[in-house]
C-alpha cells in the first residue's frame, strides 16, 4: 500500500477541492456560467485550478508507484510535500496581484521539479 502518498493525495484533494470552490464562487459573483466572461480574476482562478489538474495527477502517480517500489517513507514524504507546498505557492501567486508573482515562480519551478525528480527516479527504479 502506498499509504504516504495516500496522505499527500489526501491533503492534494482538497486544495484541488479549495481551488474548484474559487472558481464556482467568481462564476457565481459574476455571473458566468460558460466561458470566462473577460474577467480576469475568473481566468486567473480557472487557471489555478487547471494548471493542478495538469500537473498534480501524474505526479501523484509517480510518487505513490516509487512507494510501492520500495522506496523509503523519507524520500515519499519529501517528494509529496514538496508537490504541495509547490501547488499552494501556485495557488497564491497565480493572480492579478503582481506582487505576488515569485511564489508562482516557485510554484511552478517546484512542480516542475517534483515532476522530474519522481520521473527519473520511475525510470531508474526499473533498472
Amino acid at each position: 500500500m502506498a499509504h504516504v502518498t495516500a496522505l499527500y493525495a489526501g491533503l492534494l484533494g482538497l486544495l484541488a477541492i479549495a481551488l474548484a470552490l474559487a472558481v464556482g464562487r467568481l462564476r457565481n459573483s459574476e455571473q458566468v456560467s460558460i466561458g470566462d466572461g473577460g474577467n480576469l480574476e475568473l481566468i486567473a482562478a480557472m487557471r489555478r485550478h487547471a494548471n493542478f489538474v495538469e500537473f498534480v495527477p501524474l505526479t501523484l502517480i509517480l510518487i505513490g508507484l516509487l512507494e510501492t517500489n520500495g522506496v523509503s517513507a523519507g524520500a515519499i514524504h519529501g517528494l509529496g510535500a514538496s508537490l504541495l507546498l509547490a501547488r499552494v505557492c501556485h495557488a497564491v501567486g497565480y493572480g492579478t496581484n503582481e506582487s505576488l508573482m515569485t511564489f508562482r515562480i516557485i510554484g511552478a519551478a517546484g512542480s516542475t521539479l517534483v515532476l522530474a525528480v519522481a520521473s527519473i527516479w520511475s525510470v531508474a527504479v526499473f533498472f
